[in-house]
């Protein structure tokens, strides 16, 4: 993937990153970072162990126009139904969802970029989602592996390691399968 490739991480991969003090790594490839205003949210939204330290890595980076926020409709009717009846707002994939809308919108509108959708939770793995023909699912620990066949990181497996032992719940599923 050249230059026209576009990072859309998922929650779950910047969390291990965050654990494992490695949230630059994203930048290795030179793709610009896209995150959804939902993965935002979903990241920042409660006080986690990484929420202050994503909200402080993404603030600085889209700051200096290394990461950009891209508005959802997924996100803007969350909103409204948050605020229209809390109870009844749904929280669980929304994250995806709109990454799924940005995926489609790539298709329709950015034809020639190519949109990598970075996840982590299992559940995505083995999900049916519509991936159009620009765009790519890839885990976590595949594009740590990427990272080091590219001699970008000196090992995929001390980040995963440093992760767990900052107390991280990582996957066990491999994806692709091995």
């Amino acid at each position: 993937m050249a230059a026209t490739a576009v990072l859309l991480p998922d929650a779950g991969p910047l969390i291990t990153m965050a654990y494992a003090d490695a949230l630059d790594l994203l930048f290795k490839p030179g793709w610009p970072i896209v995150l959804v205003d939902m993965v935002l949210h979903e990241l920042t939204r409660s006080p986690t162990p990484t929420s202050e330290k994503l909200a402080q890595w993404i603030a600085a980076h889209a700051a200096a126009s290394k990461l950009s926020i891209r508005t959802t409709r997924t996100f803007q009717h969350h909103q409204q139904t948050l605020a229209a009846n809390p109870a009844a707002a749904r929280t669980a994939h929304l994250g995806e969802l709109a990454i799924q809308e940005t995926m489609n919108d790539f298709t329709l509108d950015q034809p020639q970029k190519t949109g990598v959708f970075l996840f982590e939770d299992h559940k995505i793995a083995r999900a049916s989602f519509l991936l159009p023909d620009n765009c790519r699912k890839v885990s976590t620990r595949a594009f740590l592996l990427f990272l080091e066949q590219q001699g970008w990181l000196e090992s995929a497996a001390e980040i995963e390691r440093r992760a767990i032992l900052a107390g991280r719940n990582f996957s066990r599923l491999r994806f692709p399968p091995e």
